[in-house]
């Protein structure tokens, strides 16, 4: 393994780190830089495709109206694996993803157990995902002591 690689491997993995990141701390508006402008974005939960969204306006609206249900986010980010192709790369990536919301005048914790599949593409010398699919594989919601 060449140390070129071992770069681009450290650097995409600090993508998907700053978006995790930046995400936990609902800074959407930063979040979207590490999109392309064209980015497309699906989730499924279990078998149901539950978001289709592409473009980094709509995308950026779409976390919005989610993180305005949110109290909190916890992200951590566990195995990431990435074939590269010179500026392009595909990588699959796993997240524990923990979100409190508000029902009822409780506190509800759901966790996530997701498994990504991206596509990145390098710019003018910088990493972006230019697509990305979350499975959300596990999904347990239960209600906080408060």
């Amino acid at each position: 393994m060449t140390l070129e690689i071992l770069k681009t491997k450290e650097e995409l993995r600090q993508l998907i780190d700053v978006y995790a990141i930046l995400g936990d701390e609902k800074k959407i508006a930063e979040q979207m830089s590490v999109f392309t402008p064209d980015i497309v974005y699906q989730v499924y939960m279990n078998d149901f495709l539950a978001a289709n969204v592409s473009g980094r306006d709509n995308l950026e609206k779409e976390f919005n109206g989610h993180a305005a249900q949110v109290k909190t986010y916890f992200t951590l980010n566990g195995q990431h694996n990435v074939e590269i192709d010179g500026d392009a790369a595909s990588g699959v990536s796993f997240s524990q993803i923990k979100m409190i919301r508000e029902s009822e005048g409780k506190d509800v914790l759901t966790d996530y157990s997701v498994k990504y599949e991206d596509k990145y593409i390098n710019e003018s010398g910088k990493w972006f995902i230019k697509e990305r699919i979350g499975y959300f594989v596990i999904i347990e919601s239960r209600v906080l002591g408060n």
